[in-house]
């Protein structure tokens, strides 16, 4: 079994990331700002501080298999994820673990060639800001040449607490193009991006890459 530190433990995607793979086994260690939303289980460690602060979290993930980023893109005082992500490339690659990102939809290409899905006139212009902010993690990882085995998940377009939906164990995956069903629609659960997620981990399928989840 694999410890794995998952930032944003306490979110959406990360509290479902957390509790699949505390259902399979893992020894995971859940960080957030107020763990106080978590309740004690077995194999769960609660670690509360500040993801933003280098020394913290090169303390939190020593030993750790698996480093996961799960914040959003922009914080609630304006800080950007992307302004300080590289402290956590250097932790995963302190710690010799593998890398994995919660990314958004937003930059998922429509169709071959793209555009990307918040380049299209349908995306909200409330959530383009986020949306490109966490679209350029994405594009710094491809660009740098880190060894850290990194890997970043792009969930559905109607992903989120809005849209919870019911856990199918079923999902489909892609490489950079968004995933419909036949009537039209992107989805995927909570619960099913949490299987999608520790799947990669028990199975590393992609090495330094992207891929979206959906049904």
């Amino acid at each position: 079994m694999s410890t794995i530190v998952v930032f944003g433990g306490t979110g959406y995607a990360g509290s479902a990331i957390t509790h699949e793979a505390l259902s399979r086994g893992h020894q995971v260690v859940a960080v957030a700002r107020d763990t106080s939303k978590l309740e004690a289980a077995e194999h769960l460690t609660l670690a509360q501080g500040d993801a933003f602060d280098p020394a913290f979290v090169t303390e939190v993930t020593a030993g750790a298999d698996v480093v996961v980023v799960a914040l959003h893109a922009v914080q609630s005082d304006g800080t950007e994820l992307k302004d300080r992500f590289q402290h956590f490339v250097d932790a995963a690659a302190a710690a010799g673990a593998r890398l994995g990102i919660v990314g958004g939809a937003g930059s998922l290409l429509v169709a071959e060639g793209g555009p990307a899905l918040y380049d299209t006139a349908e995306f909200p212009d409330a959530f383009k800001g986020e949306a490109k902010s966490h679209g350029q993690i994405l594009e710094a990882l491809r660009a740098s040449d880190t060894d850290v085995d990194w890997f970043y998940v792009s969930p559905a377009a109607a992903y989120g607490s809005f849209n919870p939906g019911e856990r199918r164990g079923t999902y489909r995956t892609s490489d950079d193009l968004l995933l419909s069903d036949a009537d039209g629609k992107s989805e995927i659960s909570g619960e099913d991006f949490g299987i999608a997620f520790v799947d990669e981990i028990e199975t590393p399928a992609h090495h330094q890459a992207r891929f979206g989840v959906a049904y």
